[in-house]
């Protein structure tokens, strides 16, 4: 069976420093219990490459999860 994948914290930031892109916006991530920590994406990033802008909105109401 073919599940949908999301990917770790740690494979997100490594696939964005390997693009390079100017600015990246995190949005697909799971909801609770497992929500991915956007902060430590952020964070991840940008210790390793800061000129990479990690622009952080609240695309999930909170009521959501």
């Amino acid at each position: 069976m073919n599940l949908p994948y999301t990917m770790t914290v740690e494979s997100a930031a490594d696939a964005v420093l390997d693009f390079k892109p100017k600015q990246v916006y995190p949005y697909h991530y799971r909801g609770k219990p497992d929500v991915g920590d956007v902060a430590k994406f952020k964070k991840l990033v940008n210790d390793k490459n800061s000129n990479i802008e990690v622009v952080q909105l609240d695309w999930y109401p909170k009521e959501d999860y």
